[in-house]
């Protein structure tokens, strides 16, 4: 199979992941992250929102990976965050992380906010 390496203009692209883990732009980080804007930082996860509606009017798409499938946020969240003007799609964080590379490589103004995967989902 021939495998293209996606060019990525600007920004911080998610490379891998692994159980509790997430490499961005070449290095690892423990825990959940969030990227965007070029800088990554930890997340809690989605107990922990006000990073995520701190983006409110710098970008236009949040993903938000659930880990290893797709769980609805907590409390309102989502719709709180779609009322401050951010698109919000929530998915599995291999599906959040994929998705924000082929974003970023159009150019689009997006970050994602990323809940580790365990070892159990990883062997699907």
């Amino acid at each position: 199979m021939l495998v293209n390496e996606m060019h990525i203009p600007e920004g911080l692209p998610v490379d891998g992941y692994g159980p509790g883990f997430f490499r961005v732009d070449g290095q690892l980080y423990d825990g959940g992250v969030l990227v965007g804007q070029g800088r990554v930082q930890s997340w809690a996860g989605p107990q922990e929102d006000a990073p995520l509606s701190a983006l409110a009017g710098q970008i236009d798409v949040l993903l938000v990976g659930t880990g290893d499938s797709l769980t609805p946020l907590p409390g309102g969240l989502q719709p709180r965050l779609e009322a401050a003007g951010l698109g919000v799609e929530i998915m599995s964080s291999p599906s959040a992380a994929r998705s924000y590379n082929v974003l970023l490589s159009e150019g689009r103004r997006v970050a994602v906010a990323l809940v580790p995967v365990t070892a159990a989902g990883m062997g699907r």
